[in-house]
C-alpha cells in the first residue's frame, strides 16, 4: 500500500511540475496574442498598412532601386517600429483603398487621407501628420481658370473617391476619372482636361523633378490635415498610434522625415 502511495505521489508531483512548466512557457505567447487581440491586427505582430504606391513624394517606387518609398511610407514605417511591430504594405488603387480597410485586408492606410466630416462619420483617424492646401493646377498661360469658382463647366482629372474630387464638383466641373495625380497630370498637359485639383506638396514636387513642366498653381484652398485612417472599431490601435506620433514629434523624427522630402516640417 505504501508503495502505491509512493508511486500516485511521485506522479501527483510530476503533473504538477509539467502543468507549472506549460505555464510557464505560454506566458510570453499568451502576452503577444493579448496584444494582437487588443489591436485586432490582420496578422499577428505586424502592421498591415494600404498605399498607392504611385503617389510621389508621398508613396512611390525610387526609380533606382525600385524599393517602396516615400513621406508616408517612412512615417508608417516609424509609428510601427514605435509600437514595436513589423510592418508589411499592400499596394492599392486609390479608389480600392476604402473598401479594402472596410473588409479587413488592411490595418490602417497610409497615403494622404485628408480629414473631412464624411469621412469622419465612417472612419477614425490618427493625429494628423500633415498640414497642406489643395490647388488648381492648370497649363500654364491659361487665363480661363483663376480661381475655383472658374471650374464651372471645365473639366477636371480626378480619383473618383479622393477629397480633391469633391471640390472640383463642388465648383461645378464636369470630372475625367482617372487613378492618380500621374494619370491626371498626363491628361493634363496633354489638353484632354482643363485642369486637375491635387495636394500643393504634391505638385511642388512634380515640378521639382520636372522642371520643364509648363504647368501652374491658380487656385489654393486653406490648408488641409492628412492622417492615417482606420476602420471605427480600431480604438486601441488608434490611440497607440497616436501615442507614437506624438514621440515621433518630440523626439523631431516628423520633422527630419519632412525634411527630406520637401525641405520643411510638414506636420504642423
Amino acid at each position: 500500500m505504501s508503495r502505491v502511495r509512493s508511486i500516485l505521489g511521485l506522479a501527483a508531483a510530476s503533473a504538477a511540475v509539467l502543468a507549472l512548466a506549460a505555464c510557464s512557457s505560454g506566458t510570453p505567447a499568451a502576452s503577444e496574442n493579448a496584444a494582437d487581440n487588443e489591436f485586432g491586427l490582420v496578422k499577428a505582430g505586424t502592421l498591415t498598412v494600404a498605399t498607392e504606391g504611385t503617389y510621389r513624394p508621398f508613396s512611390y517606387h525610387d526609380e533606382g532601386t525600385g524599393d517602396l518609398v516615400g513621406y508616408d511610407v517612412e512615417i508608417a514605417q516609424a509609428v510601427a517600429d514605435e509600437l514595436g511591430l513589423k510592418v508589411e504594405f499592400q499596394e492599392t488603387q486609390w479608389d480600392a483603398i476604402f473598401a479594402g480597410l472596410e473588409a479587413g485586408r488592411f490595418d490602417v492606410i497610409a497615403n494622404q487621407v485628408s480629414i473631412n466630416p464624411e469621412r469622419e462619420e465612417s472612419y477614425l483617424f490618427s493625429t494628423p501628420y500633415t498640414v497642406s492646401p489643395s490647388v488648381v493646377v492648370v497649363n500654364e498661360g491659361d487665363t480661363s481658370i483663376s480661381s475655383f469658382e472658374d471650374l464651372a463647366g471645365k473639366t477636371t482629372a480626378q480619383s473618383l473617391t479622393s477629397n480633391f474630387y469633391e471640390l472640383a464638383t463642388e465648383a461645378g466641373a464636369n470630372v475625367e476619372a482617372v487613378e492618380g495625380w500621374a494619370q491626371a497630370v498626363a491628361l493634363l498637359e496633354q489638353g484632354r482636361v482643363d485642369a486637375t485639383v491635387n495636394d500643393k506638396l504634391t505638385f511642388l514636387d512634380y515640378l521639382k523633378t520636372n522642371p520643364d513642366a509648363k504647368l501652374e498653381v491658380v487656385a489654393e484652398t486653406d490648408p488641409s490635415e492628412s492622417a492615417l485612417a482606420f476602420t471605427k472599431d480600431k480604438t486601441a490601435l488608434v490611440k497607440a498610434v497616436d501615442e507614437a506620433l506624438a514621440k515621433l514629434k518630440d523626439d523631431g523624427t516628423l520633422a527630419e522625415i519632412g525634411q527630406k522630402y520637401f525641405g520643411a516640417d510638414v506636420s504642423e
